[in-house]
């Protein structure tokens, strides 16, 4: 599971559910069609507004010598050049197979990541 936190001007943070692709130091994200309230999504005026994203990926277990996490934080932008947003929709849909029979048509996000941090159960286990 992925979570995109962005954060606004007022300094609310923002928290969605996201599919993403890791191409090199650049995490990719594409609205895709599910249900939402409005095509005024805070995430994209956030990214918009400050730049601030973060990225967590986590595996939970209730085996807990199972799980793990990495957070990655960096600057976000909303893609514009055509060809990055293409490889990243074809990035997209070589990972999400869901996506070859119904591509995300939405904005695509990226985040340049700045920081990595991790942590594993599996670390500590003897």
């Amino acid at each position: 599971m992925a979570r995109l936190a962005t954060v606004g001007t007022d300094s609310r943070p923002h928290l969605v559910p996201v599919s993403f692709v890791l191409l090199g130091d650049v995490v990719y994200h594409a609205v895709d069609e599910k249900p939402k309230r409005h095509r005024q999504l805070r995430r994209l005026e956030n990214i918009r507004a400050t730049g601030h994203a973060c990225l967590l990926v986590d595996e939970y277990d209730e085996d807990w010598s199972r799980l793990w996490w990495v957070r990655l934080d960096g600057h976000g932008w909303l893609v514009e050049d055509q060809a990055e947003e293409a490889a990243a929709r074809a990035a997209l849909a070589d990972k999400y197979p869901q996506y070859v029979r119904r591509p995300p048509a939405g904005p695509v996000v990226a985040v340049r990541v700045t920081h990595w941090s991790a942590w594993s159960a599996a670390d500590g286990a003897e």
